[in-house]
């Protein structure tokens, strides 16, 4: 019989579906290494392996078969997509068309040492848009954002995704959650087209721009809109949960309870950047990286506190994530501090910390990016993280955040009828 990889249910799934991969034909205590492969869009190849052998039966089930060794230890069923990583030190591995997926070419070798002899591949095709999703450009006033609409009629829950200071439209999160059955609306606001790398001020009319243009779409149903944001956007969207009419439920994640380094203006008022000092930033000798951590002046100084996001005003709810080893800024300190002022206020809210975790908790299965060359700051920036507590966090992450989202934006008589 001859050797095949298999991935089970389906070579072709949504990349944040987990999957069986199952080595059949080998003899019964086979010394094999499992190896993936992906390049990305700018050719640069990331890969993982690991070593195992057969069971009795000359199969090997990585739902069940603990891996002996190579880039990690142990069952680990989705081991081989989180372990990914390149050879160029500090690349991120980041979808920039959602329209093609990523392929991982996934391969079993002889024996434990020299990986010469291939008895078997196949490849797994990753995709970020499900079948029927719509992916539609949007420039409609100010507006710089992709749409994502699920298949269908609907009416289904309304999302504005948001991503950190790096810039850019960032889609892939957005399509995710739209092949999940949300209309997502990804939102650029800042380093895109004509919108500057570091605006002077972000003006909170431009994001309600945002939440009228989705409230607007036949497909989004009226019970309010959600918003989630990472890092810089997780304090943008506390803050349009405040703010602005209509969003009803808000994720924050690796964020903080103040407004960061940019005006945040309003009608009639504007939220200072909290304080900050770039002079305290550590730049490591021997890699080069920068670690922004120290930066920031103390939250609990009150001469902090006018920048601040009066999360207490609003009448959102509200769920938090952060990792516990974020070493680009101390975000679960700054959670806390959010989570905190809102509990006293008698309100509801979720926070999760997650041991190990580092700074960019993404959809699952992307792998750890512990630094990266940052986009606005031309630095190579520490994000901290371990890689299987990290790949642990990111699957329980994604979990909660669509968990969270249907809760609060699906009409009480629906969720009553499905409990």
């Amino acid at each position: 019989m001859a050797v095949q990889v298999l991935v089970l249910p389906s070579p072709r799934c949504l990349f944040d579906d987990p999957m069986q991969i199952r080595v059949v034909g080998l003899r019964p205590q086979q010394a094999v290494t499992l190896r993936a492969s992906l390049l990305d869009e700018s050719g640069e190849l990331f890969q993982a392996h690991a070593l195992y052998r057969a069971e009795s039966s000359g199969e090997l089930d990585l739902s069940c078969s603990p891996a002996l060794g190579g880039s990690y230890l142990g069952v680990e069923p989705m081991g081989l997509l989180w372990s990914l990583q390149s050879k160029t030190p500090y690349k991120r591995l980041a979808k920039r068309n959602v329209l093609t997926p990523f392929c991982v070419d996934l391969e079993v070798y002889e024996g434990h040492g020299d990986i010469s002899r291939l008895l078997g591949k196949c490849t797994n095709e990753r995709w970020f848009l499900g079948e029927g999703v719509k992916r539609i450009s949007v420039r409609e006033g100010r507006l710089k954002a992709t749409l994502f609409l699920p298949p269908g009629p609907g009416p289904f829950p309304g999302l504005i995704d948001l991503y950190g200071s790096g810039g850019g439209l960032v889609e892939y999160r957005a399509s995710l959650l739209a092949s999940r059955g949300f209309v997502t609306l990804a939102l650029a606001y800042m380093a895109f087209e004509d919108i500057p790398t570091t605006p002077e001020v972000l003006e909170l009319g431009y994001f309600e721009e945002a939440v009228n243009f989705l409230r607007k779409q036949q497909q989004v149903k009226d019970t309010g809109i959600g918003v989630l944001g990472l890092s810089k956007g997780a304090d943008l969207a506390l803050s349009m949960a405040t703010f602005l009419p209509g969003i009803k439920a808000a994720v924050s994640i690796s964020g903080s309870g103040f407004n960061s380094f940019i005006p945040l203006k309003g009608n009639g008022f504007t939220i200072p950047p909290h304080p900050y000092n770039l002079e305290r930033m550590k730049i490591s000798d021997e890699s080069g990286l920068v670690d922004f951590s120290d930066v920031l002046d103390d939250h609990r100084d009150p001469t902090t506190w006018d920048c601040r996001i009066p999360v207490e005003r609003s009448l959102a709810k509200f769920l938090f994530l952060s990792g516990l080893d974020d070493t680009n800024w101390k975000s679960d300190l700054y959670c806390q501090n959010a989570v905190q002022r809102l509990q006293q206020c008698g309100r509801e809210v979720e926070f999760y910390s997650y041991s190990g975790a580092g700074h960019l908790l993404e959809p699952p299965y992307l792998p750890l990016c512990q630094a990266s060359i940052h986009r606005v700051l031309g630095m190579f920036v520490c994000w901290g993280g371990q890689w299987r507590e990290h790949a642990k966090a990111q699957e329980d992450a994604w979990r909660r955040i669509q968990a969270f989202f249907r809760q609060h934006l699906m009409d009480s008589d629906i969720i009553k009828s499905k409990l």
